[in-house]
């Protein structure tokens, strides 16, 4: 005897599966910087040598507090010697003065900034693995 489906399971099936596929692809379509509940911005930068998690909280017109964690390529903490932060407004060109990171943790950074306008900011990273390995590497970021 075949068992019986009930139509309701198949279409709790398809709708299950029509959100699955939804949600895969709001997240394969999700810039590289992405907003947060809490109105901060997270954003992944990497190259051959290093990777940074970083944080801009909150991610509007203002002062901003920048944390920054710093992996290797195989995801392991990265302990750099110093962190420096740039931001170039990208309409204007306007670039703000360097800053230099302070130390959280082994891995981790942190940089306050005074005040951000509103609009598309170019976030550089220049990280100084020893005396003589340095690394730069940089994500647009969006100031509301």
């Amino acid at each position: 005897m075949k068992p019986i489906k009930a139509p309701m399971t198949s279409r709790r099936t398809i709708t299950g599966l029509l959100l699955g596929a939804a949600a895969l692809l709001s997240v394969a379509t999700t810039p590289l910087v992405a907003a947060t509940d809490d109105d901060s911005f997270f954003t992944h930068l990497h190259t051959d040598k290093a990777m940074a998690n970083v944080t801009v909280s909150p991610g509007r017109a203002g002062p901003v507090e920048i944390a920054i964690q710093l992996e290797t390529t195989d995801e392991a903490p990265l302990t750099a010697k110093a962190v420096s932060v740039t931001l170039v407004e990208s309409q204007t060109g306007r670039k703000l003065a360097p800053v230099e990171a302070s130390r959280d943790g082994e891995d981790s950074w942190h940089v306050k900034v005074a005040q951000l306008t509103p609009g598309r900011w170019m976030l550089g990273l220049g990280i100084s693995i020893s005396e003589a390995d340095h690394v730069s590497i940089e994500s647009p970021i969006l100031i509301k």
